[in-house]
This record gives C-alpha cells, structure tokens and sequence, in this order.
C-alpha cells in the first residue's frame, strides 16, 4: 500500500543534522516554555502529570511555519508537503521527537476522503491548521528529569550559526529565575454561556429522537462559553497547568492577519493516537465522575463509574467504531483491545477507557493513521459521519480546534496526537485578552437532559475553579428562537 500523503521528493529536503546539548534537570517544559516565549510559533506537547507521563517537548522558531484553512485546500496535504522539506536526523536523539511537524488541528477539518460535513464557520475565525515544521527544539524526559536542547546545524534559512544559536539558547535557559510573580487573583472572570439551558436541552432531546429513528447511536454534543482574562496565554497556560496537570497538555501560539493573537491552551487527558511506525494505538475515553477530597467518597464515586450501565455502553460503542477506524489501515486480523474498561485517576476527574491498538499494513504512514482516526470517536459518537453531521445542524457553529487534535508528525514517521478536551482559546482583547471554551458529553438514549446539561455547567466550573475564575456565575445568553 502506498501512503495517500507520499509526496514527491522536495530538493528543498535536507535531513535533521542535530547538535544536542544536555541541560541541568531544572530546565523543564514551564522553565522553556517562559524563556522561549518570544521566538517565532512556540509549540509544545507536555506531559504534566497521570499516566502515562513521559516526555514533553518545546518547540521554536520552526524552519517552516504552517497555517492553513479549509477554505484554501485540504490541510493534511499542507502538512504532507510542509513536513517534506525535513528529511530524517543523521543521529539518534532522545525522546519521542526527531524533527518535524508539531502543532494543532482543527476539528472542522472532518474526515478525510468522506463527504465534507456541511459546517458553519467557527466564531473566531481561527485556522484549521496551525503549527510548524521544526528543527530547534527542548526535550524533557519526565520520567527521568533530564532534558536536551537539540538544534538543527544544517543550512536552510538565513538564521545564525548552530554554535552561536547554542551559546545565545543555553544563556538564556540557564539564567537564574525571574522574582516570582505577585498574584494578581482570579486569572479569568465569569463565564458568558452562548446557548442557553432550555436550547441545549431541546438538543439534546433532539438527539435522542434521532437515536430512536435508528439514525444513530451517540452524539457528543457541547456548547461554548467566552470569559475576559487579564492574563495572556503562556501565563494561563501555567497556571492551568499547576492546577489542573495532564499526560497530554499542550501549547501553541500565533498570529495571522484574520486572527490576529492567539493560542491554543489544552489539558487534555485523552489520546487519540501514538504510531511508532508499525503499531497505532488509540485510547478513547468515555465516562467521567468526579473526585473527591474524602477519600471514601472518592472510592465511592470511582465504583459507581465503573458499575455506571451508560457509561460502560458509550465506551463499547466507541471502542467499536474504533475498531473499524483502525480497521481499515491494518492488517486483517491486526485489531485488538486491550483493557476494556480501564479506570485511570486524574487530578479532577475519574475516567475510563480502553486501549485499540492495530498492526497497519505495510505502507501506510503516519499521516494516513492520523487521517483513518480523525476526529477521534470518543468526541463525536457512532456512527461517525451521522453524528457530526446532525452536531453541526444543532450546535451551528463550527468547533474549531476543540474535539481536534495537537501532537507531531517526526521525520522518522513516529507521531502522536491528543484529543483538545479540557482546552481554552486565547485572543487579544481590550484589557488583555479573551477565552473561549466548550464543554459537552455524550447523549445516549438513556440521557436525562437537565442531568445533561448541569453535567456540562460541572465541566466549566470546574475548569473555571482550576483558573480562579466565578465559576458560580455563569451568564445565560438571552433567549432565542431555536
């Protein structure tokens, strides 16, 4: 099988030739992320905290920047050809990443080779694709607390000289830290609801009946709230990060003449897959309870997710379609599950989960994984294409980079990708800066809709606790015909 992404060879192509330089376990994926903060598209995976928790990586000044629309052509194939002008490194490296494509996208993209889902605009007019292809990079190995800045010595652009940008970089990573910062309080406010309580319990009913007509089985459903912060994105990021950590959190900033400021600032728990050039493994995650800091009441809370009838239904549902998605890029027989369900812990949340993981044919590369599993099932329901096209007549608005995806794409053909769960978007605003954010679930036949939605007014405040935000005071929009 040739891969659908192979693109001609670019004579702009020229392999990693990496100059790495171990730095003092200090230098973590926060301590980066603030000295770095001013290079061009700072991008990162970061691994924070849960399981699995291995390597975080920080991204800089990339040898490529990407940005694309759906409007100008397929972003995939703008990824294709961005991540082509890298070849391989000339060198083992540490860590997951070797050089190449790192950043976000956008659920509006939709399936790759189906019919386009007909989708309104997203509200920010945001990209579809944002991210870079990168050669300069820190890695953190978490599990061990070493990190490495590795930085790309071959001639592509007209930036300095590798020694001169490796003396310039370790100065200013290794620089004793700034005083800390005095505590402004709450780093968000209250948060604007954009549709109100009895709309999205009329969509959620309105799923229901589509489920009783046999049109489907589940929809992940959500609605967006908008909250001012004074803060800007890498100081949100941080935070959210202190309080709320994850093994699949990410950061990505940028700017664009249609959106001018912005960034994407995610906690996410969920992978949507890692492909390490011969076994994709997908981990949907379906079911959520709440913790709490009475530990009996915790262990309560946890048993009766796992007893919870729905909830072991929604993730035998998605592991199914899983299955298929994995399916069709894999060896016959190559398809199997792995701890159906699985109970992991977070810092807010119970969740569980089950691994799928496929043997793929010989061939299929890792941009062709990525196009089979997305977006990722766990966010949208079954089947697939049904699902998302009845939550685009109902939510009318696109979603944007929420329920897509932030990871790499190296250039070895190794990638791993999050599900963006749990992320904020930042843009620049009079007084500092805006966030948007959307919070859902899955509607099943068995769904209660008040229970529905005050599950989603949970979500926010909890997200809105973890900022310091009024969490309490959730501003219903005004009422509109629906």
């Amino acid at each position: 099988m040739k891969s659908s992404f192979t693109a001609p060879e670019s004579r702009l192509s020229r392999p990693l030739v990496p100059l790495v330089v171990e730095l003092p376990p200090e230098v973590d994926v926060p301590r980066a992320l603030e000295r770095l903060a001013k290079r061009r598209r700072v991008c990162a995976i970061d691994s924070a905290a849960g399981e699995p928790r291995r390597c975080g990586v920080v991204a800089f000044d990339p040898h490529r920047e990407l940005l694309a629309r759906t409007a100008d052509g397929d972003p995939l194939a703008a990824l294709a050809a961005g991540l082509a002008t890298m070849g391989p490194p000339e060198a083992d490296l540490p860590g997951p990443f070797a050089g190449g494509f790192l950043g976000a996208l956008a659920y509006d993209v939709g399936v790759r080779g189906e019919r386009p889902v007909d989708c309104a605009p997203e509200p920010w007019g945001f990209p579809d694709l944002v991210g870079g292809v990168y050669g300069d990079f820190l890695v953190r190995d978490e599990q061990r607390g070493r990190s490495w800045l590795v930085l790309d010595a071959a001639e592509r652009d007209d930036r300095p000289p590798v020694e001169h940008r490796r003396e310039e970089l370790r100065e200013l990573l290794l620089a004793a830290p700034a005083p800390a910062a005095v505590d402004r309080g709450p780093v968000v406010g209250s948060a604007r609801r954009h549709v109100e309580r009895d709309e999205h319990m009329q969509r959620i009913e309105a799923v229901r009946r589509a489920i009783a007509a046999g049109d489907l089985y589940q929809a992940n459903l959500a609605h967006r709230l908008t909250s001012p912060t004074a803060l800007g994105p890498l100081e949100l990021y941080l935070r959210l990060r202190a309080v709320n950590p994850a093994p699949y959190m990410g950061y990505c900033a940028w700017h664009d003449r249609d959106s001018g400021a912005a960034a994407l600032l995610s906690a996410s728990p969920e992978l949507l897959f890692e492909f390490d050039g011969r076994r994709a493994r997908t981990r949907p995650i379906k079911g959520t309870a709440a913790r709490s800091p009475d530990p009996d009441e915790d262990r309560a809370s946890a048993a009766r997710l796992l007893a919870s009838d729905k909830d072991l239904a929604e993730l035998t549902m998605i592991v199914d379609l899983e299955r298929n998605d994995l399916g069709r890029i894999c060896v016959p027989g190559g398809v199997r599950v792995e701890g159906c369900p699985t109970l992991r812990s977070y810092a807010r949340v119970h969740h569980l989960m089950a691994d799928v993981v496929g043997e793929v044919r010989p061939g299929v590369a890792a941009l062709d994984v990525l196009a089979a599993l997305f977006p990722g099932g766990s966010v949208t329901g079954a089947p697939k294409l049904a699902s998302m096209e009845l939550i685009a007549r109902l939510e009318r608005e696109g979603r944007g980079f929420f329920c897509g995806s932030l990871g790499f794409v190296d250039t070895r053909g190794r990638s791993a990708f999050n599900i963006l769960i749990r992320t904020l978007l930042w843009r620049a605003a009079p007084g500092g800066g805006e966030v948007s954010f959307r919070v859902g679930g899955g509607i099943t036949w068995s769904s209660e809709a008040a229970a529905e939605d005050r599950e989603t007014l949970d979500k926010a405040a909890g997200l809105l606790d973890a900022l310091g935000g009024s969490a309490s005071a959730v501003v219903e929009p005004e009422a509109r015909p629906y």
